[in-house]
Formats: structure tokens, sequence, C-alpha cells
């Protein structure tokens, strides 16, 4: 077992060790139960069933569970099982080892194993007593509720809903007890199904309400508390189980997405640039030793803000980089996991948004796939702290972004980027903007050449009309197109910058030093309060990465051996190989592109409160008419 901020990989050692055990549970066993349960025969004629007039509660009977002659019983004339008899009782047994794995380092991560222990010595008394008594039952609990949770993600999705089933009678005294109910309830649930479709469907609807009743019992284990932050990861079954929440375990699937190619988007070449440059950094990610040579190099972008007006490419530049991480990760043969938090995602119930929040950032940085995670419409999703008439889902969420993207607890291993993107960046909180580490432009297409080639690209090709004078596609050339948008950051572009610039340039001439850099960032700072500390580190990771600006070998990454299944530290030292050193003009273009985003998102800020502003005093003064035409009329 490995322990990785969070993430606990089950070793299949662990699992093998408990397949004794797990065997006889789905062979047979006896079972001790209350015998209050109703009969499961009707009475004939009738749909009803029969109910004692005498009172059985407090007594108890033994029954024998034979989870695999039940199983058989669907196909009573084949001595073998069926691919989905089989399935369930495999399953089931695998499922049981899980469980006791998994209440195996519930116990070493609390005071239960050091309990065990001193009990195998010597039999507790007192509070010790009491106290082990309490945590073997929330261990029994965890275990129920892993099996649980283990056969909803690894059975076939059969439809369970309307179908009658009982719930299981517990008995949470050892993990082995749990078990044991879980496995008679299902052995029960499914004795007497006419073939393996109503077997399948009774199994489903069990598991869905032994699921509800075990989560309605769990503040009877306080003990269990431990459990609702662990994330266990089965690497053979491709299973995740992330503590209590309900319907945990779904086994990741296939992107469904409609991807695009680079040669798909016309104009924003910075940021259509850099993406494809992300995307060949994430697979540098090294799976033994959870760690990406470009986080220690410097220049990874582990969260990027894309602002633009509306229809400039934002959807398509993500379609973009998960369609090359996607192919990247079926070459290497990775895992890839690509998620999008929107807007749906926030409830009227309090701090569900934010678990729904976490949730999302747990399965992108899962530290076993390359992830890709966005927040698109942010301003929508996220809300300003100063904004009294946001909802408290959207609180929420930004707090839980502004942890997880720039917390004391966050982790940047180098296998996941996030993407916040908006078409007004300047309704986000500043403190939440400034924790994206790159701002990319997103413009759309500038130049006639690029209206030209986008509408050449789109129209297709069943037409015979002439292109004319123009180069097709000549302008996308994305090294010419780079050069030129870099450049173009040679010189402030916002107006407000434009003024700091010239004011130095006046008083000192130009910037040739680091003691000029430092002058001419703290007279950003004096026009810009904003531009705090955070906003340097992002400016310095730009130029980091504009240093790792490499072209990495196409061959790389059209198989694996050239360099995605190579070892962390040769990967390392073929990375190392290529960087470039840092050059002032790389500083000036990366300090003016990223204080131009502040000044402009401050710049339409202010635009829009004087929008507002003006808006009011026109109504207030067609009001003050329209009052004043009533009074004169003897109507006010």
């Amino acid at each position: 077992m490995s322990l990785n901020a969070g993430l606990t990989t089950l070793r299949e050692e662990e699992i093998a060790r408990h397949v004794a055990a797990a065997q006889a549970l789905v062979t047979r066993f006896s079972l001790i139960e209350a015998d209050g349960a109703p009969s499961s025969a009707p009475i004939a004629g009738t749909n009803r069933r029969f109910v004692p007039t005498v009172s059985t509660a407090g007594v108890r009977r033994t029954r024998d569970v034979e989870l695999t002659a039940t199983v058989q019983a669907v196909h009573a004339t084949d001595p073998l099982l069926s691919p989905a008899g089989h399935t369930l009782v495999y399953r089931t047994r695998r499922g049981v080892q899980v469980a006791l794995a998994v209440a195996d380092v519930f116990a070493r991560q609390t005071v239960l194993e050091g309990l065990q222990a001193r009990n195998l010595a010597a039999p507790l008394a007192g509070a010790d007593a009491v106290q082990f008594k309490a945590y073997l039952a929330a261990a029994s609990f965890v275990a129920a509720f892993t099996l649980v949770a283990y056969l909803q993600a690894t059975l076939p999705p059969e439809e369970g809903e309307g179908i009658s089933v009982n719930a299981p009678d517990f008995l949470f005294e050892t993990p082995q007890d749990g078990l044991k109910c879980i496995v008679a309830g299902l052995a029960r649930a499914i004795s007497g199904a006419a073939d393996d479709n109503a077997m399948a469907a009774r199994a489903r609807a069990y598991l869905a309400l032994a699921q509800e009743e075990l989560l309605a019992r769990k503040s009877r284990f306080p003990e269990s508390a431990a459990f609702e932050t662990m994330h266990i990861r089965l690497d053979a079954d491709d299973v995740t189980l992330n503590g209590f929440e309900a319907g945990t375990g779904a086994k990741s699937r296939p992107l469904v997405m409609s991807f695009k190619k680079p040669e798909e988007i016309v104009g924003n070449h910075i940021a259509k640039y850099q993406a494809m440059k992300l995307a060949r950094m994430l697979m540098a990610y090294d799976f033994d030793r959870q760690m990406n040579p470009f986080v220690e190099l410097g220049g990874f972008i582990f969260t990027f803000m894309g602002d633009g007006m509306p229809g400039t490419g934002k959807t398509i530049l993500i379609q973009m980089i998960a369609g090359l991480l996607n192919d990247y990760c079926q070459v290497a043969g990775y895992g890839f996991h690509y998620e999008n938090f929107g807007v749906d995602q926030i409830s009227s119930y309090q701090g569900k948004s934010g678990q729904n929040c976490k949730a999302f950032v747990n399965a992108v940085t899962n530290p076993r796939a390359i992830g890709f995670g966005t927040v698109d419409d942010v301003d929508q999703v996220a809300a300003k702290r100063s904004d009294d008439r946001a909802s408290a889902g959207q609180q929420e969420v930004t707090a839980v972004l502004m942890e997880s993207f720039a917390g004391a607890s966050t982790v940047v291993r180098g296998n996941c980027t996030f993407g916040m993107f908006s078409n007004h960046p300047e309704a986000v909180d500043d403190a939440l903007r400034q924790r994206a580490g790159a701002r990319w432009l997103i413009d759309g297409p500038q130049t006639r050449d690029d209206y030209i080639d986008i509408f050449a690209l789109l129209i297709g090709r069943n037409h015979a009309i002439p292109l004319g004078d123009h180069t097709l596609y000549a302008g996308q050339s994305i090294k010419t197109a780079v050069k030129a948008s870099y450049d173009g950051h040679a010189r402030p572009s916002e107006a407000g910058l434009a003024a700091v610039w010239e004011r130095f340039e006046k008083e000192n001439g130009g910037i040739s030093s680091l003691a000029d850099i430092g002058t001419y960032l703290y007279r950003i700072k004096e026009v810009e309060p904003r531009f705090t500390g955070r906003a340097i580190k992002n400016i310095t990771d730009a130029i980091k990465m504009r240093a790792m600006d490499i072209d990495l070998p196409d061959e790389w990454f059209s198989n694996p051996e050239p360099f995605l299944h190579k070892s962390y530290d040769e990967k390392k030292q073929m990375i190392e190989a290529l960087r470039t050193p840092v050059t002032l003009d790389m500083v000036l273009q990366e300090i003016n592109r990223y204080a131009d985003s502040e000044f402009r998102y401050a710049d339409t800020s202010d635009r829009t409160a004087i929008d507002e502003i003006v808006r009011r005093e026109k109504q207030r003064e067609r009001a003050i008419g329209e009052i004043e035409a009533m009074k004169r009329d003897g109507k006010w």
C-alpha cells in the first residue's frame, strides 16, 4: 500500500491475502439473523404475505447462505455457471477481498491496529474495551460500504429501478460480520430470479438499497471519519473508491468529445502554441516517481486563464488540448481524465457545491492518470467574495478553487492542468484570477489573412470558387505567427500600462538590468494595486516556460520508447539538453503580456461600473421628468 496526498493504492498482494476468507463467503457460511423477516412466499391466490400475530422481536435464528449455489439455481439444468453468474460470484469474492484489505488500511490509519495488538496480548477492559468495540464496529461498517461500492462499480449497469428487494439485516461487530450481512442480502435478493437479466437487475436494485441504508446509518459510526477522506485506487479494476460518496467507485469511461486539430484553429497564435507545448509537457510525467521534470526545471503551467469575447475560440481550444492529450495517452498507454466543472454542479444545499468542486479537483489531480480540468464561464461558476448577490454555492466554489490551485496543501506533480475560461474575467474574484499562472488572450482571427483562412476552412471543399490573391494558411505558420505575437508585446498595448512604460523610459531610459526590471514592476504596482507578489511569480513562471520553449521531437510522441516510457532521470536529462537561456526580450514581453491583461481586466471592470452608473442616472432623470409631468396634471 502506498499513500500519496490522500490516494491509497492497494497492491494486489494485499488483496490476495484475503482470498481464502472471501472464497468461504461466496461458497457457504452460517449467519445469525433476526427471525422477523417477512415470509418470502405470498399467500395462495393473493399478493399478500403472511405476518405472524405473535411478536418475535429479539429472536434470532441461524441460516446457511450459499451465494454460488443460489446463482447456480438460476440455470438449474446447467452444471456450469453462466457468464453473468460467474461475473457476479467472482466480483463478489474479489469485492470481499478488497473490503477486508481496506479494513486493514483503516485499522492502520486509526488506533484500531494498536488496540487489536493489545487485545491479543490480554483482553481489554474499561474505556479501552469500549473504544476497541467502537472502532471494530466502524471497520465493519467501512468494509460493508466498500463491498457495496466495489460491486456497484464493477457489475454491468443493468436497470434495477422499480424492483422490490429487502435491505440487509445489518450486524456491525467485525469486518467479517458486516460483509456476511451484505453477501447474505445479495443471495436473498437474487433467489428465484427467472434468468440472468432478472438476476442482474435484482442485484443492482439490492446494491442501491444497501448503499442508501448504509449511508443512513453513517452517523452512528463517528469513528469511521478517517475513511471519509480516503481515496482508494484499484489499478487492476480501473476503480477509485472515494470515501463514503454515494455512487462512489465509478469506472473511468472513454472520453466522448469532438476533438480539434491545431490546424483547425485560426488565429489565437500564442494560446494555441502554448497549449500545444503544455500538452507535451504533461506527457513528461513519470508515474513511478509521480513527478514531472518540467515542474522541477520550471515553466510548468498548473493553472491558466483564457479570456476573450464570445465566439473567439475558447471552446475549440479546450477541444484541441483534450484531443492532443487523448492521442498522446493512447500512444503511451496512460489513463487520461478530462472533466469540466460547470454551473450545473452548483447546488442549493449548503456545502454540496463545495463537495462537488472538491470531487472535480480530486478526479483531475489523481496521480495515476493524466488530467485536464476546465472551469468554463468561471465568472458564473465562482463568485467574487465581495458579491453579496452571489449564491452560497458560488462562494463555496471560489473557496475550494482558491485552496486547490494555490493553497497551503496544494501539491503540483505535473500530471494535470486546470484551465479557467471566461468572457468576463474582470468579474472573477481577484485572488482566484491571480491564481492562474498563465494568461491566454483568446481573440480569434485578427487580420485579413485570418478571415480568409477561417472562411476557407469552414466552407469546406464543396465549391469551385477561386481563392484569389492569397496564400492559404501562410499566416497560420505557427512559429512565424507566434514570433510576431510575442514581438507585439515588446511594448505595452493597454493605455494605462503604456503610460507607465513611457514615464519610465523618460525618467530612466531603456530597461537593461535586473534593477531596471524591478523598478518597472514597482511602477506598475503603484498604478495597479492588484499587481502583487503572486503576479511576479506568475510572470517568472511564464518566463521559465519561454526558456523551456523547446521543440520536443514529434518522434518522442509517435511511439512510447524514445521518451514517454523513459525513466524520470532520463527524461529530465533529455529536456535539459534542449532548453535555452532567459533573455531580456523574453522578460519584457512576458511582463507586458501579463500586466496588459491586468490593466485590461481593470479597464473593463471600470467601464462596466461607469456604464451602470450612467444607465441609473438616465433612469433617474427620466423618472424625474415623468414625476413633474404627473404633478402638472394633478396625478401625483
